[in-house]
């Protein structure tokens, strides 16, 4: 019986200890990985903000490959440590393109949502470009590199700060219609959590809705997209991540705690009325109802695979 629970015992700290390399060894990979892109980025900084408007668009192919270059280096980490295996399944993979422009949704639960996109999606869309909150600018290295890369800012403002600011009321349109148009300028991927924020079962409790697995979806994000991109995007890539053993904290992640993830991705095209103007009252709310069915869809469709994969 002693020998049995030494036994176990030492499996159990073996396993920890595993993990625990896994995680530092990814930890480390990602961290040189932003290194060694911010040096060369770095070099790059002047040029973006100097040259004529004729060369700012092989400027930012060449930020483009920075891009590419960072989530490949992270792609081969998470294959060669083994962190995750996906269940990954396309509808309408052939519609896809890195020569295009897409406009991307997705649910959002954990911080590894966004490397397990970038990772997944690189060989058949352009990189990625989301927006990010105004305070992350902040971080060290990451933050500036961003900003240059790209990705634009918003700020979360309420609407006390509106009544005492007015200006503000537009400061996040003003900035991502400022965005889209350096956007057309090369195909771009534009990705937009729906939901506003991370998933956790208080905010779900709080956010009403009707949906089972998922938050009441804020389609404000989709009207800025819309209003900057409409008639240059080739379709929307709708994606949906479950996680069937529990949605894992980054650092679960890194460590290989999260050995399932269903990767479920699917091409609409987007509906004509995306494009009108004529009406913008009715166009928010034909939107709206819009992306409220492409919810529906994915709510049902994880709730279909939970029950598929948990039993």
């Amino acid at each position: 019986m002693k020998t049995a629970n030494a036994n176990m015992l030492r499996s159990y700290f073996e396993s920890l200890l595993m993990h625990v390399v896994k995680g530092v060894l990814a930890s480390l990979s990602i961290t040189v990985a932003t290194l060694a892109v911010c040096v060369v980025l770095f070099i790059w900084v002047i040029e973006r903000f100097v040259v004529s408007a004729k060369r700012k668009h092989a400027v930012s192919q060449r930020m483009d490959r920075i891009i590419i270059w960072w989530t490949s280096a992270n792609r081969w980490m998470i294959k060669r440590l083994n962190l995750v295996t996906p269940e990954v399944s396309w509808r309408g993979r052939e519609h896809l393109s890195p020569e295009q422009w897409y406009l991307v949704v997705c649910n959002h639960q954990t911080w590894a949502d966004i490397l397990l996109l970038q990772t997944y999606l690189l060989d058949d869309i352009p990189p990625l470009k989301f927006f990010t909150k105004s305070q992350l600018i902040w971080l060290p290295f990451v933050g500036l590199a961003m900003y240059v890369l790209g990705f634009p800012y918003v700020k979360r403002v309420n609407r006390e700060q509106i009544k005492k600011n007015p200006q503000l009321r537009n400061a996040d349109k003003d900035n991502v219609m400022k965005a889209c148009e350096g956007f057309k300028n090369h195909p771009t991927s534009i990705l937009n959590f729906v939901e506003g924020t991370r998933r956790t079962p208080e905010k779900h409790q709080r956010s009403g809705g009707g949906f089972q697995q998922l938050l009441k979806p804020k389609p404000g994000g989709i009207n800025y997209i819309l209003d900057g991109m409409g008639p240059d995007l080739n379709g929307l890539v709708d994606v949906t991540l479950v996680y069937p053993d529990g949605v894992p904290t980054f650092w679960d992640f890194l460590q290989g705690k999260c050995p399932r993830v269903i990767f479920d991705t699917r091409f609409r095209q987007l509906p004509e009325f995306t494009n009108a103007r004529e009406d913008e009252t009715q166009r928010k709310a034909q939107i709206a109802q819009w992306v409220q069915g492409v919810w529906e869809d994915k709510d049902a469709l994880i709730t279909d695979t939970m029950q598929r994969t948990t039993g």
